[in-house]
This record gives C-alpha cells, structure tokens and sequence, in this order.
C-alpha cells in the first residue's frame, strides 16, 4: 500500500466519521436516542441506529462532494446488508419483526450541509 493510498484511506474515514456525528447530533436534536453507533452483525455495519417515537429507524450515512454524489454511493448490496443486520438487531429486541422501523440515508456534502431521506429503501 503506497502512502498516498494510505492518506487517502484515512482521510475517507475521518470523513465518514465526522458525517456520522454530525448526522447522529442531527437526530438528537430531533428528539432521538442514538442507540447504536457502527453496530456490527454477521451481515455488516450499520452506521446508525436510533429510536424515537414512531420506532426504530436504520440510518446509513453517506459522504460525499455534493449530496447526489453521496447518494450515488448506496449500491443494492449495502442495501441488501442493512435490511440483514436490521432484522438480525431487531431479533434481540423484545417486539422482534413486529417493531416499527424505518430505513434512512443521511446524505452529507462536502460544505457539511445533511440531507436525511426518510424511509429510503421504501421509496424505490
């Protein structure tokens, strides 16, 4: 690994990061609890899982230059592992599948400006 992709390893994780506090603040403010930050189940990460009044909502956060660049970045696969390790989170909480949830991608942009899309895989 050169050094070059080193930094740029590193920077793209501070990156991610630093949109991942932002958006967590970002549902705090909101009247949320962050209840999970990078929770790992055999299917992947999840970058946030937070609670609130209508349930427990799924957010994968994305960065990027601009905000269709960071949506860009969600491929059918990390769909596909989030809703897995959703429904891995949710069989350990006493509900199970009859939780309500919802799925979120949090978009931020290089100027740090976030945009939430609410129930984003149920727009598709």
């Amino acid at each position: 690994m050169t050094n070059a992709t080193r930094l740029a390893g590193q920077r793209a994780y501070h990156s991610g990061a630093a949109a991942e506090q932002s958006v967590a603040r970002l549902y705090v403010q909101r009247g949320y609890k962050v209840a999970e930050h990078r929770w790992r189940s055999s299917a992947g990460e999840i970058d946030l899982i937070v609670t609130g009044p209508d349930g427990v909502v799924f957010v994968e956060v994305k960065a990027a230059r601009t905000h269709d660049r960071a949506a860009e970045r969600l491929s059918p696969r990390q769909a596909e592992r989030i809703l897995a390790g959703a429904s891995e989170y949710l069989s350990c909480l006493p509900t199970g599948q009859l939780t309500d949830v919802r799925f979120d991608v949090a978009l931020a942009d290089g100027a740090g400006q976030i945009e939430i899309l609410e129930n984003a895989f149920g727009q598709a």
